[in-house]
């Protein structure tokens, strides 16, 4: 994958501190700061000129993915950890053997955990699902190894997803497969 120069390094440098503070801006006060991100690279197109040269022609330019090395991390990590999350001697429900797999790092007194589970326990009804569940606490060195700090966090055998997620997106990921 070709390296981002230094004039769009810098830019999105730039850019970051702004997506930080967008996150905590009000509602209505992020779509000023977006019309006027929009402003700056409208007014300064030559920011995104070395992000087209890249890729060749627009028409058939490649978009550059930012988060293509932490994806080969978190693979890397899941091919290391998969023997550790999903020993069928470890806590959990469904089939040991069941198509699809998730483990499932909680906390106690996590109010969106128990919701997490209970949303897994009624989709192993509808899917070969089988889900492993382990206490981030009890099981620390494991959330480190998978740099899971969020709870609840759902993994699969091939991405994470940190943070609690409706049981309509769990079902689309089951889907997938």
């Amino acid at each position: 994958m070709p390296r981002l120069n230094s004039a769009v390094a810098l830019f999105l440098g730039l850019l970051s501190p702004l997506c930080a503070l967008a996150q905590d801006l009000p509602t209505q006060s992020r779509s000023p700061l977006g019309e006027a991100i929009r402003a700056t690279l409208i007014e300064n197109p030559d920011l995104l000129a070395p992000l087209r040269a890249q890729n060749g022609p627009p028409e058939r330019s490649v978009p550059i993915n930012i988060y293509a090395d932490d994806m080969q991390a978190d693979l890397s990590a899941l091919a290391r950890a998969a023997p550790r999350l999903f020993d069928p001697a470890l806590p959990g429900f469904g089939a040991q053997q069941a198509a699809h797999r998730i483990a499932l790092f909680t906390r106690k007194e996590c109010a969106e955990c128990a919701v997490a589970e209970s949303e897994l326990r009624t989709l192993s009804q509808a899917y070969d699902l089988r889900v492993t569940l382990l206490d981030m606490d009890e099981y620390a060195e494991l959330a480190r190894d998978l740099d899971l700090d969020l709870a609840p966090s759902y993994v699969f055998g091939d991405m994470m997803l940190r943070g609690a997620m409706p049981a309509i997106v769990l079902e689309r990921y089951l889907r997938r497969k």
